[in-house]
């Protein structure tokens, strides 16, 4: 077995305790104002956003960050960061990537003590960055010695596994369907770990304007079950 298979199952673990679960990423919008009211409505918005908006933004800067942290450019992942920051526009999304972040660094940092993972929170300490939640997934998987395409295709299967299950709660659909839908999904990750090493540095950011729309529409819902 490799030595690095357990690092990535506990990494890429749904149930880490950091609060994923209150976050829906602007599904809720969707849900609400009836624009995704099914199993098929659900596969089709989870299909869109792993094909049109992760490859660009969150997938991207885990690989631009687990390079830089293999390197120990500390200089680069402060730049990343500050990069991510400002391309994540809905303020929830923003929030919710560094919620994420910064407890997925708390949990982490004492696990794996690397100097390069040290030197990210001081910045974080000195506002320099934020601590987003891409930039500490893809760290920590370089400083865990997990190869960067595994790495990505955990990173996403998570993201996957999220939308799903709150597909479920929302819509709400039932659990079989849900799981359905997520095993239908399997085949396209590698074909989107591919993609994402091969995307040119200045397509980072790429925007799906109606994601962030939705998700800007989010903070004025009448009612919420979720944080974003």
């Amino acid at each position: 077995m490799h030595t690095w298979l357990p690092y990535l199952l506990h990494l890429s673990d749904p149930t880490l305790p950091i609060g994923a679960y209150t976050h829906s990423g602007g599904l809720e919008t969707y849900v609400q104002q009836g624009l995704i009211k099914d199993g098929p409505g659900a596969a089709a918005f989870i299909r869109n956003m792993l094909a049109h908006n992760l490859p660009y933004n969150d997938a991207l800067f885990a690989v631009l960050a687990y390079r830089a942290a293999l390197e120990g450019d500390i200089t680069s992942i402060v730049a990343l960061d500050q990069e991510c920051t400002a391309l994540k526009a809905p303020q929830e999304l923003r929030m919710a990537s560094q919620k994420l972040g910064m407890r997925l660094l708390k949990l982490l940092s004492p696990l794996v003590v690397h100097a390069t993972g040290e030197s990210y929170r001081e910045q974080i300490k000195s506002g320099a960055a934020l601590g987003h939640y891409c930039l500490v997934f893809g760290v920590y998987a370089a400083l865990s010695g997990i190869p960067l395409e595994e790495a990505l295709t955990a990173f996403y299967y998570n993201a996957a596994t999220g939308m799903v299950t709150n597909s479920v709660k929302l819509i709400p659909l039932g659990q079989q369907q849900g799981q359905q839908i997520l095993f239908e999904l399997l085949p396209q990750l590698p074909e989107l770990v591919a993609r994402t090493l091969e995307i040119p540095r200045d397509m980072a950011g790429r925007c799906s304007f109606g994601f962030d729309i939705r998700s800007m529409q989010h903070e004025r819902l009448y009612s919420r079950l979720y944080m974003s």
